[in-house]
This record gives C-alpha cells, sequence and structure tokens, in this order.
C-alpha cells in the first residue's frame, strides 16, 4: 500500500502540492487525473524518492520513503516498475541492452537467465525478436512497449504510469491501454497512472483522483465521478460522462 500523507512541494515560489493526501490500494489501478504541467508527475517521483517533499509524510508498504537512506531506496525502487513519458530509452544501447541494464545491476540472473527475462518481458508488451534494433529504428509506440518492457523485467509489485499515452495515435494509444490491464492481471500489479487523456483513464482505472491546483478535489470511482455535480470535477469527464 502506498500513502501520501499533508505532502506539501514548492519550486522556487511556485507552491505545487498544498497539502496532498492520497490512498494506492492493493491491487488497483489508481488514475490522478489533471491538467498538464500541475505537478502530477512529481507525485510520482516523490513516491520512489527522486523527488523530496518539503513536508509530509510518503510510506510504501509502511515504510517511510522520507527517511530513507540512499541505499534503503536503491531496494525500494526494485519493488517498482516506471514507465516514463518519453520511454526514456538510452539510444546508444539496443532494445536488449535497454531491458538488460537493471537486470545486470540489480539482480543475480546469469547470461542465460537474463536473456530469457528479456524475452519473456518482451513477450509480455507484444513485441518478438527486437533485441537486436535500435531506438532510433523504431515508432514511438514501440518505445512505450520497450519501455514497459524494462519496466517489468524485474516482475515489480508496484507499476507507476507517467502519461502513457501521450504522443501517441488513438489506436497505438489503446493498445497501450489494454497492455495496462492485462499486465494487472498477469503480474499482480499495483498501478498508479498520471494522464491527462480521459479516455484512456476511464479504460485503465479502478479509481480516479482529480487533482486540481495543487491537491485532490475528489477521488472515487467512475460512477462516483458521473455522480459529482462538482463543476471542477465534471469539467474533466464532461466529454466522456455517457461512456
Amino acid at each position: 500500500m502506498i500513502t501520501l500523507k499533508n505532502i506539501w512541494k514548492s519550486f522556487g515560489d511556485k507552491q505545487v502540492h498544498n497539502g496532498v493526501n492520497l490512498e494506492v490500494y492493493p491491487h488497483e489501478t489508481l488514475v490522478i487525473l489533471g491538467r498538464s504541467g500541475g505537478g502530477k508527475s512529481v507525485l510520482l517521483k516523490m513516491i520512489i524518492g527522486l523527488i523530496k517533499p518539503d513536508s509530509g509524510v510518503i510510506t510504501v508498504d509502511g515504510k517511510d520513503v522520507t527517511s530513507m537512506t540512499f541505499k534503503q531506496l536503491q531496494r525500494l525502487r526494485m519493488k517498482f516498475g516506471f514507465l516514463f513519458q518519453g520511454a526514456a530509452l538510452f539510444d546508444s544501447m539496443t532494445v536488449g541492452e535497454n531491458i538488460e541494464l537493471a537486470l545486470r545491476r540489480h539482480s543475480d540472473y546469469k547470461e542465460g537467465d537474463i536473456q530469457e527475462r528479456v524475452r519473456y518481458a518482451l513477450h509480455l508488451v507484444k513485441l518478438e525478436h527486437v533485441e537486436h534494433l535500435m531506438p532510433s529504428s523504431i515508432s514511438g509506440g514501440m518505445k512505450k512497449r520497450v519501455g514497459l518492457a524494462r519496466a517489468i523485467a524485474l516482475t515489480p509489485k508496484y507499476m507507476l504510469y507517467d502519461e502513457p499515452t501521450t504522443g501517441l495515435d488513438v489506436e497505438t494509444a489503446d493498445g497501450i491501454n489494454l497492455l495496462i490491464n492485462e499486465l494487472k492481471t498477469t503480474l499482480g500489479v499495483t498501478s498508479v497512472v498520471v494522464t491527462h487523456d480521459v479516455h484512456s483513464a476511464f479504460v485503465v482505472g479502478d479509481r480516479f483522483a482529480i487533482f486540481e491546483n495543487g491537491s485532490f478535489i475528489m477521488t472515487g470511482t467512475k460512477e462516483d465521478l458521473r455522480n459529482s455535480s462538482d463543476p471542477e470535477v465534471r469539467k474533466y469527464i464532461e466529454s466522456d460522462i455517457q461512456t
């Protein structure tokens, strides 16, 4: 379980988070919905200790992330897979080498086992026989899938998705949404998805948190959102409220 309690964060004179509170329950997919640039992605980075809040407490499985040492944070991050917005592949490495990197640094797998894990991860994201390709030679959708394969190679307990469908055409985005749902079933992961794409949110989400002006103005199911009369909530979902 992941909890955020009274999180405050500013960058310079810009206040980004104003006493944020949130709980992520085991085996759910929680979608954080909000406008671009509002601070949603920063929350993901706080959960794994890449950014520290100015105040407040973040716990993962009952342990306080904000007080962890560097070594403790490294161990914590082994529980997480993170799909970055731009996939964040290393251009100088092949697809296979990108996926192998974490396995070589953070596991005791032998060479044959590493190659098997790479093939298995690519199989899960529906990419076969692409290990030799360079990131520059594949499409944006394929890069997202490779980034996803790298994120799941170490069989994480939690998955964090930062705008997983941004920059993709509708068909490719739907494929990524399908993968998010399939990985939840296949791996049993607990997921947090940050997005401003309402359609994608409703495809993958079990529960939703609406982030507005530095705090969550509502959390609940799709039905809860559908029944909300709050105009600040409805403006995020109006176009999809009939689906």
